[in-house]
């Protein structure tokens, strides 16, 4: 299973967010995308699936809004993956072609979903995120290119509450951010299908960034965990 190039070109990221539909990443992590690309950092989006089983759009749809997000938001690349929607689990295939986009973007931070969801592809993305990383680092894998791992895996937060240990500050880019959230016109204009598919979704969620905004002491901040423990330099804090 070979992965498509939807917009920009194949290169080394220094971010690449895992999104188990379109939209989820302008969702979850669409702030922080930005603020990479706007620092002069290469930032990029993978779909997991098409989002074929959803409600509303049909995947030809959800492609062209996907490449209209992605230039709103000034990304390099993003790409398609073609895995089943409503059937995103930890499988050895998966994982290969999943490692092999490792192998070709070389990813510095890696941005996958929260294993809490509610949202059976979400948290099928987070398990199937881990085995590709760790294929994609094994000398002895048969997968085409050089080994690689990131740095550093972020898990944003979808459908459900989390306990973040990582803010970003985005308050400069809420602008940027509503506009390429809203670029998937199909799932954010009509009728509210649920909590997420819904025209108050950028209402909706902006109130979670003042939430956390407030924490970090900033007007938005987006949440998201690392599992691992963060090396600080006390100077820097």
């Amino acid at each position: 299973m070979a992965f498509e190039t939807v917009f920009g070109r194949v290169g080394r990221l220094d971010w690449l967010c895992l999104a188990p539909h379109p939209d989820d990443a302008e969702i979850g992590a669409g702030g922080a995308l930005i603020r990479v690309a706007r620092s002069g950092g290469a930032a990029g989006v993978l779909e997991l699936t098409r989002g074929e089983g959803g409600t509303q759009g049909t995947p030809e749809v959800r492609a062209a809004e996907c490449v209209a997000a992605a230039a709103v938001m000034g990304l390099s690349w993003r790409g398609q993956l073609g895995l089943p929607d409503g059937g995103l689990v930890d499988s050895g295939a998966g994982a290969r072609a999943l490692a092999e986009v490792l192998r070709a973007l070389r990813p510095r931070v890696l941005v996958v979903p929260h294993y809490r969801d509610r949202h059976p592809d979400h948290f099928g993305a987070y398990h199937l995120a881990k085995r590709a990383v760790h294929l994609s680092g094994l000398v002895k894998a048969e997968l085409p290119g050089e080994t690689h791992r990131p740095a550093r895996v972020l898990l944003y937060q979808g459908n459900a509450d989390i306990t973040p240990n990582v803010l970003v500050d985005v308050s400069g880019v809420q602008d940027v951010w509503e506009r390429a959230v809203l670029a998937h016109h199909s799932q954010f204009s009509g009728l509210a299908v649920s909590e997420t598919v819904t025209p108050e979704i950028v209402e909706r969620r902006r109130a979670r960034l003042m939430y956390w905004g407030t924490l970090a002491r900033v007007r938005y901040a987006e949440a998201f965990e690392v599992e691992d423990p963060l090396l600080i330099d006390p100077v820097s804090l």
